[in-house]
């Protein structure tokens, strides 16, 4: 099973001493399915790499309305990186959708590794630069695309979580009301 690190480091020559420091710093972690990660105004001081399971990340609105912001399967990392970066309360929640298997850590794992970055770890900057390329993909799309591209998009980037997650997540996420979810559903099983 990978973890945080395998990613990070990659192929890269990273000193045995500086693995150690960082491995000794990340907490694996059995999370119940429905367990909170992190709460709407707290402090984001950690993130969450997914080993095995599914997490999300969402916010509530004044009217008590969820909005997902994004799912975490199995090799992703969930965090609120605004509230971590700014060091402000976080506006999102973070919670298991699955029993999972997380490893937790805080940035200075990161921080530590960057430092040796010029000498092979590269993969993890770029798996970080490509999960960003995803949110930027996902704000455009939501701005712009017709409801039956966005669930295409879906589609394309979790193909295996579609029957993991409830339609009404799955709505939530794209930022329409589940009716309109099993309209398109229909649409797009009828263009296949």
């Amino acid at each position: 099973m990978k973890s945080i690190l395998d990613n990070i480091i990659g192929h890269g020559k990273v000193p045995d001493d500086i693995i150690e420091k960082a491995r000794s710093t990340i907490q694996v972690k059995q999370v119940a399915k429905g367990e909170i990660l992190l709460r709407e105004n707290e402090k984001a001081t950690r993130s969450f790499y997914v080993r095995k399971g599914l997490l999300r990340s969402y916010i509530i609105d004044n009217k008590g309305k969820e909005h997902i912001f994004s799912f975490a399967p199995e090799d992703w990392i969930v965090s609120d990186i605004a509230s971590q970066m700014q060091n402000t309360p976080s506006r999102l929640f973070i919670d298991a959708l699955e029993d999972s298997e997380i490893e937790v850590f805080d940035r200075s794992v990161f921080e530590e590794l960057g430092v040796v970055s010029a000498n092979g770890s590269s993969a993890g900057v770029q798996r970080l630069l490509r999960r960003i390329s995803v949110l930027q993909d996902r704000i455009i799309m939501l701005i712009s695309a017709p409801a039956i591209e966005r669930y295409q998009e879906f589609e394309n980037t979790y193909p295996d979580i579609i029957q993991r997650v409830t339609q009404k997540m799955i709505a939530s996420y794209l930022g329409i009301t589940p009716e309109a979810l099993s309209k398109i559903r229909g649409e797009y099983a009828r263009k296949k």
